[in-house]
């Protein structure tokens, strides 16, 4: 069976038909570094190393770009206010970056270009867009992109023209010939630091956002490839932006499949900066072992919702227990994965559609029960090596027990809380997942008209 990925621009699943067989040319937008990552960073960078770790393992030859965004209005606003240079402050929040997601255990990506360093090849393609009338300079001395001029603009959202004209409110300032055009090149403003000022034959100033993934993505994957992926949120406008100028300016199309991993939600809201309702992964890493995060993104399929509480993060916690305690008491052999063996074929049919962790992880689980009922170690390598796929499992069994053995009273208490709120709303599906997320914690209560009271197991 092929593997078959749910691609955004068809609505449909797609068999992966690399344009060159045997090889995987994919493209990630990454992060804008102005601060430190928060979990729906994780979320997107977690997705889609599984989705690289599971290609490898089918046997493909891997060329994954993730880019990095340095050069932004937020950025400059940031180092403004911190009284520090641009490169100083992205420098920091690189090295932070890369610290958070060695923790999650993300392999790094082939390539992580820096948008500072393709300015060259972003003036290259705006002075195509130009050439072929997609392009026009304002008399602001701004660049803008022509939407109206390319044929197809709305195809990966779905929406056409008239629809995206509708929602927009902003009037046409510096010069926009259409509310819907967008910035290629944004001349440069006196009271902007100048390390963020570039020469250029439309004059000093520096790139928008859009054209720099273009730029990057072709420079290092070719001007078509097979895979572009990144966060719901970027599906418009980003996305659609970067079809809009990499195919008017090619003529052919940028990528095969677009992927889009969903959002992390705190109360059923997007997780975001602007909300203020955002966690970073070290905040949360400081309560719980960056296994049990990487589990909790893992187990959830990538382009679902998923809702963030501590009580999902303790059950993903209760749950990998489970699964250390059979690696614990049935020593793994060193095994290479047979994908004849039962698990295992359905492990990979899973992963082949459209990587259907949630699938996975369910073998994982019953291969984990086979191994305490059977006590046979090639069983438990096999669960050792189906886990390593998906970047679980790894660590020595005790280590991982040991590291959650300590209890929390005050944790255990605000779960306690939790639980008389949903027995109290009638929720009394969430009061027994709570009751069941304390008992792997080794923790029994005992209900009684005076209240609540709990001990160690």
């Amino acid at each position: 069976m092929s593997i078959r990925i749910y691609s955004t621009l068809s609505r449909a699943l797609e068999n992966l038909t690399p344009l060159t067989p045997g090889q995987v040319r994919m493209y990630v937008c990454g992060m804008t570094v102005y601060d430190l990552c928060h979990l729906g960073h994780a979320r997107s960078m977690v997705a889609f190393d599984v989705v690289q770790r599971w290609l490898r393992h089918s046997g493909f030859q891997v060329t994954y770009v993730r880019n990095v965004t340095d050069i932004d209005d937020k950025i400059i606003r940031r180092a403004t206010e911190n009284g520090e240079s641009i490169r100083s402050l992205t420098d920091r929040m690189i090295a932070a970056l890369h610290q958070d997601a060695d923790a999650l255990g993300i392999e790094r990506p082939t390539f992580e270009p820096r948008a500072t360093d393709y300015v060259p090849q972003m003036l290259t393609l705006i002075g195509q867009l130009e050439d072929k009338g997609l392009a026009y300079r304002a008399p602001s001395g701004d660049v803008n992109y022509a939407v109206r001029k390319f044929t197809g603009y709305g195809k990966l959202s779905g929406k056409s023209l008239d629809e995206l004209h509708a929602g927009e409110r902003v009037a046409v300032l510096d010069g926009k010939d259409d509310p819907l055009d967008f910035v290629l090149w944004k001349s440069a403003k006196a009271d902007e630091p100048q390390e963020v000022k570039w020469d250029s034959p439309f004059g000093a100033g520096r790139p928008g956002w859009h054209i720099e993934c273009s730029a990057m993505a072709c420079e290092l994957l070719g001007q078509s490839f097979d895979i572009h992926g990144g966060g719901a949120d970027l599906q418009f406008p980003h996305h659609e932006n970067e079809i809009a100028q990499s195919e008017g300016a090619h003529g052919h199309p940028m990528a095969r499949i677009w992927m889009h991993n969903g959002f992390i939600n705190v109360d059923n809201v997007k997780m975001s900066k602007s909300l203020n309702n955002f966690f970073t992964i070290r905040e949360v890493l400081k309560l719980y072992a960056p296994e049990v995060v990487r589990f909790f993104v893992v187990r959830s399929h990538y382009r679902s919702a998923l809702n963030f509480s501590d009580v999902h993060l303790d059950d993903a916690r209760a749950s990998l227990k489970r699964m250390y305690t059979a690696l614990q008491a049935v020593k793994p052999d060193e095994v290479a994965i047979d994908w004849q063996n039962d698990y295992a074929a359905r492990f990979k049919l899973a992963m082949d559609e459209d990587f259907g962790t949630p699938e996975a992880v369910a073998v994982l689980f019953d291969l984990a029960a086979e191994v305490n009922r059977s006590q046979s170690t090639q069983l438990s390598g096999l669960l050792k090596a189906l886990g390593g796929v998906l970047g679980l499992l790894q660590s020595p069994p005790q280590d991982f027990l040991q590291a959650g053995s300590d209890i929390d009273e005050a944790h255990i208490q605000s779960l306690i809380d939790a639980r008389a709120q949903a027995k109290a709303s009638k929720n009394f599906a969430q009061a027994d997942q709570i009751r069941q997320t304390l008992s792997d914690m080794g923790v029994v209560l005992k209900d009684s008209p005076q209240g609540t009271q709990w001990e160690r197991a």
